[in-house]
């Protein structure tokens, strides 16, 4: 079984949300300065790279990260290859979709060429959802969405109502994935995030294992 790491890679200069602090990796100590031992030391976001979105993000009184159940992090899922269109995820777009029976849905855009090409700069024209998207996901049963760019939701939204939707019906968010190298079709996903108590989010690892 093939397993494909659809994480993208942190590392200085890797973009992040307009506001959000910026990624940051380097030594606290180190060998070849005479130091024991080497030992990195990270300064980020909560919501740098992969990371998952806990109902917290955007309800008061919400959940941690720490709080999402397991079972909705590992299990089947599908890939939907939307590479081809150039504006946001509607109900339409998804009505074009087989999401029968699916319970944990990824897009693929063309977002995702962004994390292949190791873009530096943030893109506010990335693909997003839409609200009717999200309100059409929670009515088709999905608990877990997963989208290749920094957010579910489009830049310079005033409101949430993608989040708040997704949220507020208990779906799992998980951003910035890079799909560049997946086809569409069934996999088993992991996703685990870090256990950071009480979070709004998290950055995760996740991989996605061929079903044959």
């Amino acid at each position: 079984m093939k397993i494909h790491d659809v994480s993208v890679l942190l590392r200085n200069g890797i973009p992040t949300w307009p506001g959000d602090p910026k990624f940051s990796m380097n030594l606290a100590s180190s060998i070849a300065n005479g130091d024991v031992a080497n030992l990195t030391h990270l300064d980020m976001g909560a919501h740098t790279g992969t990371h998952m979105d806990a109902p917290a993000h955007f309800y008061r009184d919400g959940s941690g990260v720490d709080e999402l159940p397991l079972e909705a992090l590992i299990g089947t899922c599908r890939v939907f290859d939307l590479t081809d269109i150039t504006s946001h995820i509607s109900a339409a777009t998804l009505e074009a979709c087989d999401l029968k029976k699916v319970t944990r849905a990824l897009f693929k855009t063309g977002n995702s060429r962004h994390w292949a090409n190791n873009d530096t700069e943030f893109d506010n024209n990335f693909i997003a959802l839409t609200g009717d998207a999200a309100m059409y996901l929670v009515h088709c049963g999905v608990t877990l969405v997963g989208v290749d760019y920094l957010s579910v939701e489009a830049y310079g939204s005033k409101t949430h109502p993608v989040h708040d939707t997704l949220l507020g019906a208990g779906v799992v968010i998980i951003e910035a994935l890079n799909l560049s190298d997946v086809s569409a079709g069934d996999y088993e996903l992991i996703a685990l995030p870090l256990k950071l108590k009480d979070a709004d989010g998290a950055p995760a690892r996740v991989v996605l294992r061929s079903l044959a």
